[in-house]
């Protein structure tokens, strides 16, 4: 039997991803081009369905399945679904070709299309090889629980860091490498880089644990690594975790079906690569424990993407560490062809992995143009390189990443990687989180609106000691070395912001989920002398796999609430100085503490107003939940 033939239908999903009354939109990869029929168990919905295919391989094909329903799907109830495929053995559903996607005594996958949003869960940072349990397991426990169809979240937000791909474990990438073999992931000519194109690059000796040799470096003499440890190169991907980084197109688009189905890892069975020296060895053996424990729970992730509907958007790990961090990166990164090479299939990867399902009417120009390019490389399984960087250069200028969802309260999810605020008085000086023209979309969005959720990867109010470090850090001018990512380092966009909350037709609550940071904390947020002041939120669950170091995290946690403590004349340099913070205390803290460093997700249920009612993070490592009640103002 040819190998092709012994592959399963489906390798990842299906995912729900946006789903509304008259819409559903459905994401998976198969190993051939399909053409899925959809059942519905609710009587006298007709749909017309369009499925866009883009080929990514000699056996792998990204689907994307839009349901436009002619009659809107009852509210607040549930609803089964199949996906109905023809094989070889006939017409086939999930339950023959994905049963791990089941749930106990289920035929079908179901969901839950619901009135408002109630309740929701979100988080951030999902690393493969952290010690931690995985966060999305938390969602899984809870729909196995879930019998009334109210008590189901209305979605799933994934604020950034879905994948990593500036830090990969040995492990992951041998299965990468395996999975490209198998599935015959297309090639790719790569320019300006010590090896010709994606073959050599697998092959080389460095390829394993010594990728930073291979990424690009500038001469330079004015970094901090030289100062203190004698470097002569800056290098522009400045994660100290790229022993791994991914380069092409196919091994971001592996790493995506290794990271969210079970199915691939089925297919291959990676071995330790030869030529490793002891030391490598021995860490190599260490992640690989972490990476079977991982793939040991992908079948519940998997679960729960097919029932619960996820939107996602991008934050730097999903492409590269400090993204797009300032002017000077930028300039640094961009212009030479091999980063912008790994920067722009890390960028195509999210198009077709996260981006495509959030919003596919604004996706479907840049999704057209990756279909021509796909299909003409199904010739001679390699990417053209003309048309691979002409592709790059358009979707590095596009500027629909950011999205709306359409519910009660409206759910706005921000961009704030790629139309930063960049610094006019010096390049090397952290970029504003959002350029002034999408802060003014923002408030136009927001206009009149009598509650909002908003979605800022980074905390829009951070924790005062960290920001302040992060501050001296730029000052001193080495930004890097300290993520100087937060909505305060850019004077212009952080007044912008605290303006658009302070505006009189603004919405009188907001809601604003974040993750990014490594821990979770809860702000409420008014601003001061003002009678009818607008109430604020800031959510904050972070990571789903990742933890802060935790010795570091108590010492930030006491020095903030000593040196920032509400009697503290140091909030007066703050430029939230004409806010009041008030944190709400998380119930396991044990001696007073506001930031909860545990794996998990976090889960918010809202009032009729659009106001958090209850606020939780689900332990990701199974014990009870954390929640964080209303607290007294000091």
């Amino acid at each position: 039997m040819p190998e092709s033939r012994a592959l399963p239908i489906v390798l990842a999903g299906p995912v729900l991803r946006r789903l509304e009354p008259a819409r559903l939109v459905f994401w998976l990869v198969g190993s051939q081009a399909l053409q899925p029929a959809l059942e519905l168990s609710t009587a006298g919905v007709t749909s017309s369905v369009d499925c866009q295919i883009i080929p990514i391989g000699r056996h792998a094909f990204v689907h994307l399945i839009d349901v436009r329903l002619d009659t809107p799907l009852p509210c607040d109830e549930h609803i089964d679904y199949d996906l109905i495929l023809t094989t070889a053995e006939g017409a086939q559903g999930i339950a023959q070709w994905a049963p791990h996607l089941l749930y106990n005594g289920a035929q079908r996958p179901s969901f839950v299309v619901h009135s408002r949003l109630e309740q929701l869960l979100h988080g951030s940072c999902r690393k493969p090889h952290h010690p931690a349990a995985d966060g999305l397991l938390c969602a899984d426990r809870l729909l196995e629980e879930c019998a009334d169809p109210r008590s189901r979240p209305a979605v799933l937000m994934m604020s950034g860091d879905q994948v990593y791909a500036d830090d990969v474990a040995g492990p992951m990438l041998r299965a990468i490498h395996a999975l490209i073999e198998r599935l015959g992931l297309f090639d790719e000519t790569l320019q300006g880089a010590v090896v010709d194109d994606s073959r050599a690059l697998y092959r080389h000796p460095a390829s394993y644990y010594h990728r930073a040799d291979l990424l690009p470096a500038l001469e330079s003499n004015e970094t901090l690594r030289e100062r203190f440890f004698g470097g002569a190169r800056k290098p522009i991907f400045t994660s100290s975790n790229a022993d791994n980084h991914l380069v092409t197109f196919a091994e971001v688009m592996a790493m995506y079906l290794l990271v969210w189905s079970p199915v691939p890892w089925t297919l291959i069975a990676p071995q330790i690569p030869p030529g490793l020296t002891p030391e490598r060895q021995a860490r190599y053996l260490q992640e690989q424990q972490l990476i079977e424990g991982f793939v040991g729970g992908l079948g519940g992730v998997a679960r729960v993407l097919a029932h619960l509907p996820s939107l996602m958007i991008f934050d730097d790990h999903d492409i590269t560490d400090d993204w797009n961090l300032s002017a000077q990166w930028e300039e640094t990164a961009y212009g030479h062809p091999f980063s912008r090479r790994i920067i722009g299939n890390a960028l195509l990867a999210y198009l077709l992995c996260q981006g495509w399902g959030n919003d596919p009417d604004a996706c479907r120009t840049l999704v057209q143009k990756c279909q021509v390019l796909s299909q003409s490389a199904l010739a001679d399984q390699h990417l053209d390189t003309p048309a691979q960087d002409a592709l790059i250069d358009e979707t590095l200028r596009f500027q629909g990443w950011q999205f709306v969802l359409p519910s009660n309260p409206p759910l706005l999810v921000l961009d704030t990687r790629t139309r930063r605020w960049r610094s006019e008085s010096n390049l090397k000086k952290p970029s504003g989180l959002l350029d002034w023209e999408a802060l003014s979309e923002l408030q136009q969005a927001l206009l009149d609106h009598p509650s909002a959720i908003i979605v800022s990867p980074a905390p829009i109010f951070g924790v005062k000691l960290i920001e302040t470090v992060q501050r001296v850090f730029s000052w001193l001018g080495y930004p890097l070395l300290v993520d100087a990512e937060n909505w305060m380092a850019h004077r212009g966009a952080a007044q912008v912001i605290l303006n658009i909350f302070r505006h009189s037709r603004t919405p009188g609550h907001y809601v604003i989920l974040s993750g990014d940071v490594h821990y979770s904390f809860v702000y409420e947020v008014l601003i001061r002398h003002r009678q009818r002041s607008p109430h604020l939120w800031q959510i904050t669950s972070s990571g789903i796999k990742n933890e802060f170091p935790r010795r570091l995290l108590d010492t930030f946690d006491r020095l903030n609430r000593w040196l920032y403590s509400p009697r503290s004349p140091l909030n007066w340099l703050t430029k939230r100085r004409q806010m009041e913070v008030i944190p709400r205390i998380p119930s396991h803290s044990k001696a007073g503490e506001r930031l909860w460093n545990g794996a998990g997700l976090g889960q918010v249920f809202f009032n009729e107003q659009g106001q958090p009612q209850r606020i939780f993070q689900l332990n990701a490592d199974g014990g009870a939940a954390t929640e964080f009640p209303p607290r007294v103002k000091d």
